[in-house]
Order: structure tokens, then C-alpha cells, then sequence
């Protein structure tokens, strides 16, 4: 997978890579990023170092400061020990791909056993699905409808979702931000 690692064009294009007080990105799904906007206020509020910067500067008519492209907390948060359940982390936990035919596009979320039949919306019966493969499955058990999902749903950890994380990179990536992101990405310029 090719990553375009290039210079931000105009400062709304320079996000800051946020850290925790570990160096660590704060999460990597969605990354986390603050506006340079917020950035300058965290900065002004003493609440972030910053570890790097970009060559554009916000200037005053009586102060000039380069933009952060990395800041570190002061203050370490402790991270969240499971995941959020969101549709989000369904399609990650499932790589983005439909459990029922295994495309990429269009995905929904499928309740394994529907919610019609006593089915609950949670990790365990939740599955990524293709819009056709979920309206073909309907409110079928799997065994009516003949389909089952490749993998059995299952509440990820953490660990699961960066893991799986890894596969699907950021289109942009500032090179400030390698030497704290784990990504295994072949840079372009």
C-alpha cells in the first residue's frame, strides 16, 4: 500500500498530529488529529509541547509562530480499555468487508440474527455486510437464508482494531508524524 507523505498546501491542510503525554497518537482510528486552530489554543493554554512544527507560520501584527504539525499532551489520559461499539469499528473489526461475499463497497451493518427474531445490536451479532448481501439476507436467520457470516462476530479489543488498522492508512501522512505512527507504508514524495 503507497501512503503520499507531501507538504500540507495552506494551513487549513496542516492538522497536528495529537499525542498522549506517551508519545503514543491518542488513537489511531479515526487518527487523531486537531485543526491548527486548536492546536495554537492548546499551545497558548499550556495544555501540549509541541515535538514538531511545519514551515508555515500564523503571524499578528506583534507575533509570529511556526504551525504544529505534532503535540504531546502534558497531562497523560488513560485510553479507553475496549472500543466504542460504532459502525465504524464493525468495519474495522471486519477489514471493510463483507462477511456474507467478501466485497468492499457499499457496506452496511447486518444483524445476524435480525432484530425481528430477539436479535441484539452488539459485537456478537453484528457483522459488516454489502447493501445486497443485506437486503438478500433480510430478516432471515442465517440457516433460512442460507448465508453466514466467514467469521463469527466477536467484541474486539483494542489490540484487534489497530491491528487490523495497520491495512487501511491514512491517504495523507505528514512526514513529522512517521516516527510516531506504525503504519508499514512505502513513502512517495
Amino acid at each position: 500500500m503507497t501512503v503520499h507523505v507531501r507538504p500540507p498546501v495552506s494551513a487549513e491542510a496542516c492538522p497536528a498530529l495529537v499525542l498522549n503525554a506517551d508519545y503514543r497518537p491518542l488513537s489511531y482510528f479515526p487518527l487523531s488529529l486537531w485543526s491548527w486552530q486548536d492546536a495554537i489554543k492548546a499551545v497558548f493554554l499550556e495544555r501540549v509541547n509541541i515535538v514538531s512544527e511545519y514551515d508555515r507560520f500564523v503571524r499578528s501584527p506583534t507575533f509570529e509562530m511556526r504551525l504544529p504539525s505534532v503535540v504531546s499532551l502534558k497531562t497523560y489520559v488513560q485510553p479507553a480499555r475496549h472500543p466504542a461499539f460504532t459502525r465504524f469499528n464493525v468495519f474495522l473489526r471486519d477489514r471493510f468487508t463483507c462477511q456474507y461475499c467478501g466485497a468492499h463497497e457499499d457496506l452496511t451493518f447486518d444483524h445476524v440474527i435480525p432484530r425481528s427474531k430477539g436479535g441484539t445490536t452488539t459485537w456478537e451479532n453484528v457483522v459488516a455486510a454489502c447493501s445486497p448481501c443485506n437486503l438478500r439476507k433480510s430478516d432471515l436467520m442465517p440457516a433460512a437464508a442460507e448465508m453466514w457470516p466467514r467469521q463469527t462476530p466477536y467484541a474486539p479489543e483494542l489490540q484487534d482494531l489497530h491491528r487490523n488498522g495497520r491495512h487501511f492508512p491514512p491517504n495523507f501522512l505528514h512526514e513529522s508524524w512517521m516516527d510516531y505512527l506504525y503504519w508499514d507504508t512505502e513513502l512517495e514524495p
